[in-house]
């Protein structure tokens, strides 16, 4: 079996088909790290980093200078050792979406190696999924223009970034609503409400008769309280994203019961962390959706592979490459429309 005998990284940049648009926050580009895992023999493994410095604190030009001490970390293992690899990884703190790609890049490497897809190797548990598609921030009339769109593109699940004017917010969901009749929404607030207000949002879309499947991260990060608050008060299911990065916030959110549902996305945590969150959430009976941050298809790769494998969640959130301009299409995977399947 091989070793690892080198690691790159790679600085790639990526621009939006349009500005995106989240509260307090537009991106025109992505700036990613493409990671290669080289063997002994010569098989390579690929993985990305789409680091964020809103969610955790990361600048991709800061994570390019790990190149050689992460080489020095795991130069010299054997694949078939990767849970001894990913408790070095662990490490990272201060690094999660390093983390990510390399471990991911590792699973790649023993992919490629042992002829398995990396989604069997974590279990096989599905052979397709379905993701979303996002609206972003914008006039409500370009904003029910998008929706529109979307659902004509076969998305069956449409989600709606809101939290910089709670009364636009409320006028763009129920105009979509209206205009998008039978399609699911996920609505995400990205901490751009206080716990008062994301009450008053929900109170007022579940007074108009509009249904939403999830009410994501509608308070700031670290405000638990406000987030139990939120989910005690609301007629819609509530979920963490920006607080739930690593397993402990995981079992911190479980624990004070804070929320119906936790997004888990590579980027915050990991394969380790996502895996040991996966198992937390499923004996506390609380829900999964996956999410991503500015992943190219590289990147999305990783995560449309786990959800494959752990079949662990009930939405996915997995469309950036969507929204990215790229010359090459790098996943081991097909898309039609919203649905994904492993190749």
């Amino acid at each position: 079996m091989g070793k690892i005998v080198d690691v790159t990284f790679t600085l790639k940049t990526y621009k939006y088909e349009k500005p995106f648009h989240i509260t307090n926050s537009i991106s025109k580009e992505a700036t990613n790290i493409e990671i290669k895992v080289i063997l002994d023999n010569g098989i390579t493994g690929y993985g990305e980093a789409s680091p964020s410095y809103r969610v955790n604190g990361e600048r991709a030009e800061a994570l390019m200078a790990m190149e050689q001490f992460i080489k020095e970390q795991i130069a010299g293992r054997d694949l078939r050792d990767y849970r001894h690899i990913f408790e070095i990884t662990d490490k990272l703190l201060s690094a999660p979406s390093i983390k990510a790609g390399i471990q991911y890049a590792v699973m790649d490497a023993l992919s490629e190696e042992i002829g398995l897809e990396v989604y069997r190797i974590l279990g096989g548990a599905k052979d397709t999924i379905e993701t979303d598609k996002t609206v972003g921030i914008d006039t409500v009339e370009n904003m029910v223009k998008e929706a529109v769109k979307i659902r004509n593109e076969g998305f069956n699940v449409i989600k709606i970034k809101v939290g910089e004017d709670l009364k636009k917010d409320i006028e763009a969901v129920l105009q979509i609503a209206e205009a998008t009749k039978g399609a699911k929404y996920i609505v995400d607030a990205n901490m751009g409400y206080t716990p008062k207000e994301a009450i008053h949002f929900v109170k007022t879309i579940y007074s108009k008769g509009v249904d939403i499947a999830i009410f994501e991260q509608p308070v700031p990060a670290h405000h638990i309280d406000g987030l139990k608050f939120v989910r005690f008060h609301s007629p819609f299911p509530v979920a963490a994203d920006e607080s739930a990065r690593t397993r402990y916030d995981a079992f911190r959110l479980i624990k004070n019961e804070a929320v119906d549902f936790i997004n888990i996305k590579l980027m915050k945590s990991g394969l380790s962390d996502a895996l040991a969150i996966v198992e937390m959430a499923n004996t506390a009976w609380v829900k999964l959706m996956i999410g991503c941050m500015g992943e190219s298809s590289l990147g999305i790769n990783q995560s449309v592979h786990f959800a494959l494998g752990t079949g662990a969640f009930l939405y996915h959130d997995l469309d950036s490459h969507l929204m990215l301009i790229e010359e090459e299409f790098r996943g081991k995977f097909k898309q039609e429309g919203p649905r994904i399947k492993a190749l």
